[in-house]
């Protein structure tokens, strides 16, 4: 791996153990490739300045993760991603930010790639068509995506205009990331520094994604690296999936502990939606009902799904909390009254 241009460490976001294995990975690539360029999923394009700085010592943990929005772009717990960070950070390894802004995708998906103005395409250029196993492989995801759910008895077709633009969508994604790590490719074969992407697995699978996009940039010299559960099924790993595949022992996972308020949300693109509320739940009891929309909550703004639920999980037992909701475009108030410690 460490003779390749690009190295493409997969992931599932929430799993722990998949950011420790990048590490080690990371670690053992560095011994062997000390010119080195990291490049993350979890980083739009806009926040660069603030990874420089990063990487300079120029900011404190916290600073860094205020100034990259953090919360407000990725939705997940920062320790799962700062032994990464800081292990770039204590070997001065430059760090590029992979994504576009998610307004880009999110309009790609709406409108397309052609009804979306060039001036708003953060310079992306036009992706190389998906393969037809790629478009297999995302029409099964996107079968299970809301706007697809929404169709009723509608049985979703590969033809769907919305289907297509989520194929746009996706490919778009990839593009950009590919094309960020293919910027930090230049001069002499000697000179090149080895490009790693941390990224969704989603990405890599079987060369559809990141790697279909980088060959159509150049890129020949790619590997492939994912994690797998050991206990997995192994018919998953098919010919192809990857260069080579990590099986990782299971850890016993703490028992989680039971949902504070009693309600499934969803990040809805101007704000959090209450999607389903668990019968007998506090949030039932309080009056909350599916298809609100969170608006306020303590008397602060929130339009992040990570706010929320960082301020349900900050309340102390035994105290309230005010929530006010969206509710057919009215604003209904309500007071959550967390039960004491028993």
């Amino acid at each position: 791996m460490a003779r390749r241009e690009v190295v493409l460490l997969g992931e599932h976001h929430d799993a722990a153990d998949h950011h420790r294995w990048q590490l080690q990975t990371l670690a053992a690539l560095h011994v062997l490739r000390p010119r080195m360029v990291i490049g993350f999923e979890s980083f739009p394009r806009r926040v660069q300045p603030v990874l420089e700085r990063w990487i300079a010592g120029a900011l404190s943990e916290k600073a860094f993760l205020e100034e990259s929005e953090w919360e407000k772009v990725w939705n997940l717990p920062p320790d799962l991603y700062m032994p990464l960070l800081q292990f770039a950070r204590i070997n001065r390894i430059p760090i590029v930010a992979l994504n576009v802004n998610r307004e880009l995708t999110r309009a790609i998906s709406e409108k397309g790639w052609e009804d979306v103005p060039d001036s708003q395409k953060e310079g992306v250029t036009r992706p190389a068509p998906a393969t037809d196993a790629y478009k297999d492989y995302l029409f099964e995801i996107y079968k299970e995506h809301p706007r697809a759910q929404k169709r009723g008895s509608d049985t979703p077709q590969r033809t769907d205009s919305e289907f297509l633009n989520f194929v746009d969508s996706q490919t778009t994604w990839d593009r950009a990331m590919a094309e960020a790590m293919a910027k930090r490719l230049g001069g002499t074969v000697a000179e090149q520094p080895l490009v790693v992407g941390i990224m969704g697995g989603g990405h890599i699978r079987h060369g559809y994604g990141v790697p279909h996009q980088l060959r159509d940039l150049g890129v020949k010299r790619i590997g492939t690296l994912l994690p797998f559960s050991a206990h997995g099924d192994c018919k998953e790993i098919a010919p192809g999936l990857a260069d080579a595949v990590f099986a990782l022992p299971e850890a016993q996972a703490e028992k989680p502990p039971p949902p504070r308020l009693g309600v499934r949300l969803e990040q809805a693109k101007d704000g959090v939606t209450i999607v389903d509320v668990t019968e007998g739940s506090l949030a039932e009891r309080t009056g909350l009902r599916a298809g609100d929309s969170i608006a306020m909550i303590a008397g602060v703004r929130v339009t992040q799904l990570a706010a929320v639920i960082a301020a349900v999980r900050a309340q102390p037992e035994g105290t309230w909390l005010p929530i006010q909701v969206k509710r057919d475009g009215k604003a209904v108030d309500f007071v959550v009254k967390f039960p004491p410690k028993p």
